[in-house]
Parts: structure tokens; C-alpha cells; sequence
């Protein structure tokens, strides 16, 4: 909704106060100088490919055995704790709560030799020292630009459960920045739109009533605006800057999914996977249980739309869920994987189904991992600990190869077994699916950070 004012005249700071997505396809040239509706970024001459990712993390640390490794064949202290089912891969198992994810396994990489490198909790790989500090998504868009010049939207986004759902917890901070823009200038910082953020909080714009239904005095109140500004648009504060690109540009409504299709919509929607009001409230991480378990579906949904509509890289994560050590905060693993593992189940293979139909398998990169994974023998409470040697890892589409198992583990599941598959190694993938990575080396104006990052090596066997 447009917020209403009593002015007709619009002050720079009045302007600057933002919280609506009304104004459909208005599209003004001084605020978007370049945009011609359709463009790919490619043509505009920028050194990528019109891919993009959506990088699911998995918060807390999942674990390699009751995800995707199970070890059944390893003593009952070792291997997976909810068993194992068979997928669509002879001989390759899951862990028994992925049954819709099994099915469909041989549209699916699993990467069976991934090194965490640590057992902290943090916000690796999204972020870490080999993204030098920022999000992946930040490089990108150093390069591909803040936004898209089609319609303004957001090159480079993070969502938390806010964005889809107000009554969710706030985003977890605890353990590193999310938006993180690093080295890289602060326009290529990922955009959150949440409860807390630019669409609801920074874009409120006072136009009097009387003049709301005629789009050509809307327009002329911008252009007043515009001249009232004592430094101009460029000296505007960067988020409001993305959030008035947004509105104007005609991308608002891929952030509201009342604009979905109800049946769609009722697809993804995770919350009637599992009966959140069985879930235990003696755990102090109930709230994030039921917010995972609430927004999830409805996180994945929303990433979609805005890659579908010109975003390049989409962080996702549902805050602090996978820690499954059986202590104060968390469950043991039995009980946890059946709070965590139905709805994440769920949302990927609607996603991934949903990307199928629309055209989209191979124009979007799915990854999926949290910071570490698990430690191979159960505790004695029924929990896993820390564990960095290893840890699961998904990828699906993008153009990648389907069906594959990369890389094996250990006999008991905490060492890779075959070369390991690195953060570097994962970067390296990312940014070999959204750049032209041979156009990218003699770009000029192109960061050595942003260099460095697409000169790590791939992951071996999804590239060759």
C-alpha cells in the first residue's frame, strides 16, 4: 500500500521514507538511466551468463549421516540414526526423512567429500575469508551491478523468515553478517527485504490523495522531488536508493506473494508438513524450529520469483535450526530431523519441480549446506557434535550434471575418502555458473577479489 501524505511537496528526506510496492511499472529515466525492459545483463555487455543461485543455508550444522550419507552399514553408534531409504540412483541412499528428495536423486548432485574445514559456528561458505569477507552474492554483484537495469531489482538479495512471514524471529547475527559487502562497494551488498528493512521501513512516500489515481502527477511529484535534492540521487543512502529502483522499476510485486498463484503458493507452503504444536517448547530453539518449519516453503517460493524476475544471487536461511547436539537448546537427532527434515524435504523438490516447469532448471543453481557437519558417533544423550572434516552438500540445476554422487567418506563417515571438495572449491563452482569466467579475466575495472574468487578450482566432475 501507498503510505498517504499531506504535502505535495516532497522534501530529500521525505522522499527518502519508503514502504510500498504501488507504483507497478512507473519507470523514471533519471532514477534508471538504462532500462529497457527485457535486457539480459549479458547483452548489456557484462561478462556473465544470466545464470543464477539460490544459496539455501542450512544454519546450525546438518548432519552428513541423517542427510544424505547414512553409513548404514557402520555400527549403530556411527551411522544414521533415522536410517536410510533408497533413491532414484542404484546403490546411493538418503536418510529415511528425504523421501521426496530420494525420488527425485537423479536430478540432484551429492557431494559426498565436502570439507567444512572447521567445526565453528559461523556463516561459512556464504561468508567467509575465501569470499574475503563477503557475501558470495557481493562479488557478483561488484560485476553484474546493484540492480538489474531491466526493472530494477535487486542483483544481490538475503531472506530471512521476516520476509515472508512478520511474526517470524528476527534474522540470527550471532555468528556473521549476512550482508556483508566486504571489500566490495557497499551498492553490491545483499538487499533484505524484511520486516526491518528497505520495502517496509526506508520507502514511505507522501503524495496528497487527491492525486493518486492520475500517474502523471505521480510522476511529476518525483520529478519535484528530484529537483529538491541539495546533493542529488547519488549522495542517497545505498538501500534507499535499491528500494526506490524498485519501485519505480516495476519489480515490487516479486516481493509479495499475494501476487502468486493461491494453488502455488499452497505448494511451498511448509507449514503443514509437520504439526508445529508437537514440537517440544522445552528447547530454547523452538522458535526457530517452528519458524523454519512456518517460512521455508514460502523463503524458497519467494527466492524464485526474484531470480525469475532478474535477481542473480538469492541468499536463504531460516536462522539457527541445525544444531542437534541432545543439550539445553537443541533436540537429539531423531527428534530433530522430524522437526527439520519434512519441510526441507518438501521445499526443494517443490522448488526444484517448480523450476522444471517453468523453464528454469538449468538457468538456476540450487546450493545447499550449512557451516560444518556432524560428528561420526552419536553422543550419549542422542546428539551429534561439532564436526568440520565433512559435511553434506546439494546442488541441483544450473546446467550441472544430474544424478551425480561426488567424492565418497571414510568407513565412519568424518573424512573424505577421495580428494575433498573444498569452500574454495564451492566458490568456484558459484562463479563459474554466473560468469563468463574467460570474458571475466579481461574485463577491465574488475576487481582482484572478484578474480581471485573465479580462479578457484570448481568442484571436479560437475565442469568437465
Amino acid at each position: 500500500m501507498l503510505h498517504i501524505g499531506d504535502s505535495a511537496r516532497l522534501g530529500r528526506r521525505d522522499f527518502l521514507r519508503v514502504g510500498s510496492l504501488a507504483l507497478g511499472g512507473l519507470s523514471l529515466p533519471w532514477l534508471i538511466p538504462t532500462a529497457h525492459s527485457g535486457t539480459k545483463l549479458s547483452e548489456a555487455g557484462k561478462p556473465v551468463t544470466d545464470k543464477a543461485v539460490i544459496f539455501l543455508f542450512l544454519h546450525g550444522g546438518p548432519s552428513q549421516f541423517e542427510t544424505f550419507d547414512p553409513k548404514m552399514s557402520a555400527p549403530v553408534e556411527i551411522r544414521s540414526a533415522t536410517g536410510e531409504i533408497k533413491t532414484a540412483i542404484p546403490g546411493v541412499t538418503f536418510g529415511s526423512t528425504f523421501p521426496k528428495l530420494a525420488k527425485i536423486a537423479d536430478r540432484l548432485c551429492i557431494v559426498r567429500s565436502y570439507v567444512p574445514g572447521d567445526a565453528n559456528h559461523d556463516i561459512k561458505p556464504i561468508v567467509c575469508k575465501d569470499s574475503h569477507g563477503a557475501n558470495i552474492g557481493s562479488a557478483y554483484a561488484t560485476v553484474a551491478g546493484g540492480n538489474n537495469p531491466s526493472n530494477g531489482m535487486p542483483i544481490n538479495c538475503v531472506l530471512f523468515p521476516r520476509a515472508v512471514d512478520p511474526k517470524a524471529g528476527p534474522e540470527q547475527g550471532g555468528f556473521g553478517k549476512f550482508a556483508s559487502n566486504g571489500p566490495f562497494a557497499s551498492s553490491a551488498a545483499p538487499f533484505q527485504p524484511d520486516g526491518d528493512s528497505s520495502l517496509k521501513k526506508d520507502m514511505r512516500l507522501n503524495i496528497p490523495f487527491d492525486r493518486l489515481d492520475d500517474r502523471r502527477a505521480i510522476l511529476n511529484a518525483f520529478d519535484e522531488a528530484k529537483t529538491g535534492f541539495d546533493e542529488g540521487f547519488d549522495q542517497l543512502d545505498v538501500a534507499r536508493q535499491k528500494a526506490f529502483s524498485i519501485l519505480l522499476g516495476g519489480a515490487g510485486e516479486a516481493f509479495d506473494l499475494s501476487k502468486e498463484d493461491a494453488k502455488t503458493v499452497e505448494k511451498y507452503d511448509t507449514a503443514k508438513i509437520i504439526d508445529v504444536e508437537k514440537i517440544d517448547r522445552k528447547w530454547k530453539n523452538y522458535k526457530h524450529y517452528t519458524d523454519n518449519a512456518k517460512t521455508l516453503g514460502k523463503l524458497l517460493l519467494l527466492a524464485r520469483r526474484l531470480v525469475e524476475r532478474g535477481a542473480g544471487f538469492v541468499t536463504v536461511t531460516t536462522n539457527f535450526v541445525w544444531d542437534m547436539h541432545a543439550d539445553q537448546n537443541n533436540a537429539h537427532m531423531t527428534e530433530g530431523m522430524s522437526y527439520m527434515a519434512p519441510p526441507l524435504d518438501h521445499a526443494l523438490s517443490v522448488f526444484l519441480e517448480d523450476l522444471r516447469v517453468r523453464g528454469l532448471e538449468d538457468k538456476v543453481l540450487l546450493v545447499a549446506c550449512g557451516e560444518m557437519g556432524r560428528t561420526p558417533r552419536i553422543n550419549a544423550k542422542g546428539g551429534r557434535d561439532h564436526w568440520g572434516n565433512l559435511g553434506p552438500l546439494l546442488l541441483a540445476g544450473g546446467g550441472l550434471p544430474q544424478g551425480a554422487v561426488i567424492g565418497r567418506s571414510s568407513s565412519n563417515g568424518g573424512e573424505p575418502n577421495t580428494e575433498p571438495v573444498r569452500i574454495p572449491n564451492l566458490i568456484g563452482t558459484i562463479m563459474h555458473t554466473l560468469f563468463d569466467v574467460g570474458k571475466l579475466r579481461v574485463t577491465r575495472g574488475v576487481s582482484r577479489e572478484v578474480i581471485q574468487m573465479a580462479d578457484y578450482t570448481p568442484i571436479r566432475g560437475l565442469h568437465e
